[in-house]
């Protein structure tokens, strides 16, 4: 029984993520994972829809996700398939040369999910955009970094100054978003990247599939780049690839628009990851060279960033340490 598996989960630390904790857990016909709620977990993502209806929609669709087994509402969780293999950054890191085939199949993702329908998919929001209103689409994207930022900004507000997140972080991204073009929405999975990567056998295997939206497939493109770190010719190869191989209303304007996704996508991750990696630096549970790749980690987010913000001096990491031992010393 799948409650067997699930309380057996509880007892294991597993692996976590920001939402979810993962376990493997030896069931009665072999090895699969229980994923189980975070409790308390901070939402600085733009969610819509539960994670299992996404997997349920895109089953018959697209081949690089792994099979949903069983999901329960109370208590929580799902059971997927085990999918053996590497996660990718274990064995190419960020920046570091990934195997070819990665190349080659997160593009074969990408056109997979654009030939899911939109009638297979859960319900939308309220008031989601129109498809195609590209510019209120990526309104919602800032909108919800935006709620990040404020929701943070009495706790964090000295640190955000420090660190020299402006006042109005979205500003640029905001003026960007009418100049969109018009591309029709698709689902987008809007967090591929190398610790979602599982390696094996030249296969990808792509999974967290909670942030999906319905959505631009150009965001997904810059999301992937933003988040990725490739190296510049495995970027031009993706693009190419890209560009070459998805429809071409899915890729109008491109050379433009690519560039204001990602101002967005820079500014986002400087904010949401100042919170989330402060709260592991300062949380006391972190060995030093944990906290040193964070730090490290979070000035790299910076530096990008600068350029958004207009920033003339790039942040180093020492600035940036210091500005995160004065915030964990601050009075209560």
């Amino acid at each position: 029984m799948t409650i067997d598996l699930y309380r057996a989960a509880l007892t294991d630390s597993g692996a976590s993520g920001f939402y979810n904790k993962n376990v493997r857990i030896d069931g009665p016909s072999g090895p699969v994972i229980v994923r189980i709620p975070l409790h308390g977990a901070d939402n600085v993502d733009l969610r819509i829809w539960p994670e299992h209806e996404v997997l349920t929609a895109i089953a018959p669709y697209v081949t690089y996700a792994p099979r949903l087994l069983q999901v329960s509402e109370s208590p929580a969780y799902q059971v997927h398939e085990f999918i053996s293999g590497d996660v990718l950054d274990d064995i190419a890191p960020r920046g570091q040369r990934v195997p070819e085939v990665v190349l080659t199949q997160v593009v074969e993702l990408f056109t997979q999910l654009v030939a899911v329908p939109r009638k297979s998919l859960p319900g939308l929001p309220e008031a989601w955009p129109e498809d195609g209103d590209t510019g209120a689409f990526a309104r919602v994207l800032s909108d919800t970094t935006q709620g990040v930022y404020d929701m943070f900004n009495e706790e964090f507000g000295q640190l955000f100054s420090d660190l020299g997140i402006p006042e109005d972080p979205l500003a640029l991204a905001r003026d960007g978003w009418s100049s969109l073009a018009s591309r029709p929405f698709h689902l987008v999975h809007s967090d591929v990247h190398r610790k979602n990567m599982i390696f094996s056998s030249d296969r990808v295997t792509f999974l967290d599939w909670e942030l999906a939206l319905w959505g631009d497939p150009l965001y997904e493109l810059a999301v992937h780049f933003h988040k990725m770190g490739y190296r510049d010719d495995e970027r031009d190869a993706v693009l190419a690839r890209w560009v070459r191989e998805m429809a071409p209303e899915c890729t109008l304007g491109w050379e433009r628009d690519l560039n204001t996704y990602l101002a967005h996508e820079r500014a986002k991750s400087a904010i949401v990851d100042t919170v989330r990696y402060t709260q592991l630096v300062t949380g006391g549970k972190l060995l030093d060279e944990e906290e040193h790749e964070l730090i490290d980690k979070l000035t790299a987010k910076h530096v990008a960033a600068a350029s958004v913000w207009g920033l003339s001096g790039s942040a180093d990491y020492e600035h940036v340490e210091r500005a995160i031992r004065r915030f964990s010393n601050r009075p209560d």
